[in-house]
């Protein structure tokens, strides 16, 4: 692992108790003034546990603290998520027992389509997640907010250039399969062995070299008047589909 060296700010009481429960190194917790009710009471009670330091704080400075994100009444200071390295997760799949299963996401720059596809990447049993180290979002607060926990156990990797990853995961016995509305229909494509599935940016989609190195180009299809999905909505869409062929329902 690469550890950053900052620590940061998490906020929301879901991203708070799921990183206490997977045991991440937090600082403190800052806590709104006044009584304590629904999680936040087993937030403060396994901080006590765990001999973390617990700061009463109002509705102000917490709002400093989220920086606009909704913090629920409790924020934390911990240790920098560490970014992960493709041979982390590589090994976290070979653990497991189960074929290789990676999203790769290609220029993805809003922080809740992000924060959304951790959450659905870790429902889906996802190893672990590649990401554009320029011009794309990093796990930054509000990512973990929209995650709400998912961060603590699905691995990010950051990579320089998507296209030339992609290769070392073929030598690895891994099929790459993007998506793109050029493609034949994800559910006529075989999903079932080791996959890393593609997912482009925004604005641009796939770009052409990504897509010209993936085994396989496949869409969903698309009845309605609008040509796109959003990112993290294709992105849930394609992981459940490979769900679905290897029967882990």
């Amino acid at each position: 692992m690469n550890p950053e060296m900052d620590n940061e700010i998490i906020v929301g009481r879901n991203a708070v108790l799921e990183a206490l429960r997977s045991g991440r190194g937090i600082e403190c917790i800052y806590v709104q003034f006044g009584e304590h009710t629904g999680s936040l009471v087993q937030i403060v009670a396994m901080c006590r546990k765990a001999g973390i330091a617990i700061k009463e704080a109002s509705g102000r400075r917490l709002d400093e603290l989220a920086g606009g994100e909704r913090h629920q009444g409790v924020a934390a200071l911990v240790q920098a998520y560490p970014y992960a390295e493709l041979d982390d997760i590589l090994e976290k799949a070979r653990a497991s027992g189960e074929p290789p299963f990676i999203v790769i996401l290609e220029s993805i720059q809003d922080p809740h389509n992000l924060g959304a596809i951790l959450r659905t990447a870790d429902a889906c049993g996802v190893h672990g997640i590649l990401i554009s180290r320029h011009h794309a979002v990093g796990l930054t607060a509000a990512v973990v907010k929209t995650a709400a926990g998912a961060c603590e156990y699905v691995p990010v990797a950051k990579v320089t250039n998507v296209a030339k990853v992609i290769p070392e995961l073929q030598k690895q016995g891994i099929w790459v399969a993007c998506a793109d509305m050029d493609g034949q229909l994800a559910y006529d494509t075989p999903l079932t062995g080791p996959i890393a599935l593609v997912i482009g940016g925004e604005h641009e989609g796939v770009s052409r070299l990504v897509k010209e190195r993936c085994d396989y180009v496949v869409k969903l299809p698309m009845k309605g008047k609008i040509s796109s999905l959003n990112a993290s909505v294709a992105a849930g869409v394609m992981m459940y589909e490979v769900v679905r062929q290897r029967g882990l329902g």
